[in-house]
């Protein structure tokens, strides 16, 4: 078989249709009960309801210090004609049984927590007597029952206590261990057998070569197995050998349910699924489904001889953000539906989306957003709402979706108080951090082929709730700004960044969506940096300057030693020769059109969204140039021609310089030890933002 020919998926179906398929060729019970010890059993769910073997408290127990008495003996007793009762001998402390029956007229000495004695049946708290040579001196009544817990009276010996199903907290434990029970019958968590497969894969901890790809699926396959309550079995990565595959996936069948993930890296995307579909019958229930991110989903069912359930064989996709999504699509429902465990709920919010979004007609697209907090009233030219999206029945069948909401009053009442912005994370579906930085997504239908800029959109969080962060940065990305951003942390402030260009932070800061805005536009009419596009709304808190120039690899003749215009001509004359852009709406994408003029050189159009990305670009020669600044040039040990320096500014809404986090970033700002450490990366003070 030619190992580069790329079969076609089996037959690509709707989300629905292979999960109906897939959940009803699986018995979905809870597993067997298993028993374990109490100290083990936080996390896990109750196999069984929990009768009370014994009374809580077993005994009448005093709830204060003070003695125990006959209510009748108080009941005329005064400040003015006090009650007095000889005092017994006997003193009841903790762990005591008493011996002495208190008797009409008489008290006995006991401690929070002792035994209350036969024939008293009340407490008086020490504060409100006074002993004396006559006795036990009362001058406050006391009524049946006062300051004592009655046997029982928490818990009640049969009474059902806990329920099954439940997953036990530690307030649960603490129930459980106050009935004296040191082992918990539990539902078995299921064992979950987790493979990556793959050439081009390294464990953590491996040398890394061109062409490799460290495994961060085991990882975060495995965490989040544990998250729904398995139990993950890592068998490691596994090549792309159908041989070797097919045997340690027949090992993996003892367990109760397989996970792959990759095994594409030759181009033939049918290794694992043809393997997967050896292993026994019924087999491959659905080979494609209609999303994204998420296409190359393989769902397969195999009955072993001689176990009384079907093993679930999921070949997840390779990407990251393909895998748990896909994951948290399929797999988690079987997960915790196998281990006993109730489906989670799904919290959704609305929040406007502040740009256009594309999408591709015909799957349903799963979009992780970022939430910001936005001014109740914005200004009426940025509120452009439109139809609350998500709510019909193809956008709603996710297992960690809500139903729909059409109809929802609440939700209805939240799209027209709603103080969110979604910013959509711009990283596609091989993005290892995209998910993890995500606050949630929106669901967009098949049959649509973009949401609008202004568009209210329902979120599906991921996650209980919402943490809003205490500073939220939009705009330009810079390694100085990361040290910044890392000082607030070391202090307690928790900050939240989006790289979306200059122009989209000072849009961001306009609209009130953010805290800060990093920018460095250059107003070429002015030769002035960043002032001249603020409004009145805005401050412009001085940054630092950057030295902007072109990078290239070392002993490139094309720029070694060349001046900005040579090296420039050489290479637009050179057909070859491949730029790596930035991304549109950057104040460095700015400077590159004023350097090309009109030119288009080889590699225009691809954009990176960081200087960091241009330089991995150059250096490893996907690219042979660039613009990007003077410390990334260093820490990428290439070659760098000086262009200018720039101003990168920071743009703070008047309306947000109140805020604890705006201020502690600014007094950062002007922070010694701060500047010192910043002009040791090769950032210049910027006091001044014009051009000098």
């Amino acid at each position: 078989m030619d190992p580069f020919r790329q079969e076609q998926f089996l037959n690509v179906m709707d989300r629905d249709e292979a999960e109906r398929r897939f959940q009803s060729a699986l018995d979905l019970t809870p597993l067997e009960p298993e028993e374990i010890p109490l100290s083990d059993a936080l996390g896990r769910v109750l196999a069984c309801d929990v009768l009370a073997p014994v009374d809580v408290p077993s005994f009448d127990r005093s709830n204060v210090d003070g003695f125990a008495v006959r209510a009748e003996d108080t009941y005329r007793a005064t400040p003015d004609q006090p009650a007095i009762l000889k005092i017994n001998a006997e003193v009841l402390t903790t762990g005591v049984i008493p011996g002495v029956t208190v008797a009409s007229g008489r008290a006995t000495a006991i401690a929070t927590g002792a035994v209350v004695p036969r024939g008293a049946d009340a407490v008086v708290m020490i504060e409100h007597t006074d002993s004396t040579d006559q006795g036990l001196i009362l001058r406050k009544p006391v009524t049946p029952g006062a300051n004592i817990t009655g046997a029982g009276s928490d818990i009640g010996k049969g009474e059902t206590v806990l329920r099954s199903g439940e997953v036990l907290t530690s307030r649960e434990t603490g129930v459980l261990a106050a009935l004296g029970l040191a082992r918990v019958p539990v539902v078995r968590r299921p064992r979950v057998a987790i493979l990556s497969t793959g050439d081009e894969l390294i464990p953590p901890g491996g040398v890394m070569l061109p062409g490799l790809v460290f495994d961060s699926n085991g990882t975060i396959l495995a965490d989040a197995v544990r998250e729904q309550g398995g139990e993950p079995i890592s068998f490691g990565i596994v090549a792309d050998d159908e041989n070797k595959l097919r045997e340690v996936l027949r090992e993996a069948l003892n367990y109760d349910l397989v996970l792959l993930s990759g095994g594409t890296s030759k181009g033939a995307g049918d290794l694992s699924y043809r393997v997967v579909g050896e292993l026994g019958q019924p087999g491959i229930v659905a080979h494609g489904v209609a999303l994204k991110p998420g296409k190359p989903l393989c769902l397969a069912v195999v009955q072993r001889t001689g176990k009384a359930r079907a093993v679930p064989v999921v070949v997840l996709p390779g990407f990251p953000t393909s895998a748990i999504f896909t994951f948290h699509e399929f797999v988690a429902p079987v997960i915790r539906r196998l281990s006993g465990r109730l489906a989670l709920p799904a919290e959704t919010v609305p929040a406007r989306l502040p740009i256009r979004v594309n999408s591709e007609r015909g799957r349903t697209e799963y979009l992780l957003v970022s939430l910001v907090e936005i001014p109740a009233n914005p200004k009426s030219e940025d509120r452009k709402p439109r139809t609350e999206h998500g709510s019909n029945t193809d956008a709603n069948q996710s297992s960690i979706r809500v139903p729909s909401m059409a109809g929802d009053s609440d939700f209805e009442s939240r799209v027209s108080n709603s103080s969110l912005a979604a910013y959509p994370m711009g990283k596609g579906s091989g993005s290892v951090t995209a998910f993890s930085r995500a606050d949630g997504f929106v669901v967009i239908p098949r049959q649509r082929e973009y949401l609008e800029a202004g568009e209210i959109v329902k979120v599906h969080l991921l996650g209980q709730g919402i943490r809003p962060a205490d500073l939220v940065v939009i705009g330009s990305h810079c390694i100085g700004l990361d040290f910044l951003l890392g000082r607030l942390h070391a202090v307690g402030f928790r900050s939240k960044f989006m790289a979306v260009g200059s122009t989209g932070g000072l849009t961001a800061a306009r609209r009130g969506e953010c805290d800060v805005a990093g920018v460095h536009l250059l107003d070429p009419k002015t030769n002035t940096y960043n002032r001249p596009f603020l409004t009145d709304d805005l401050i412009l808190v001085p940054g630092y300057k950057r030295l902007q120039g072109i990078v290239f690899r070392h002993g490139d003749s094309r720029f070694e030693g060349r001046s900005v215009e040579e090296a420039v001509a050489r290479a637009l004359s050179d057909p070859n020769c491949i730029l790596q852009n930035r991304n549109r709406g950057s104040g460095t994408r700015i400077l590159i059109d004023q350097l090309l003029s009109e030119a288009r050189p080889m590699g225009y159009w691809t954009e990176a969204r960081s200087h960091n990305a241009v330089a991995a670009a150059v250096a490893q020669g996907r690219a042979d140039w660039g613009v990007a600044i003077a410390p990334v040039a260093k820490d990428s040990d290439l070659g760098f021609i000086a262009l200018q320096d720039e101003h990168y500014d920071f743009v703070v809404p008047r309306s947000r310089l109140h805020r604890p986090a705006v201020r502690a970033f600014c007094q950062l700002l002007n922070n010694p030890e701060v500047k010192f450490a910043l002009g040791s990366m090769g950032f210049a003070s910027g006091e001044s933002s014009e051009n000098e």
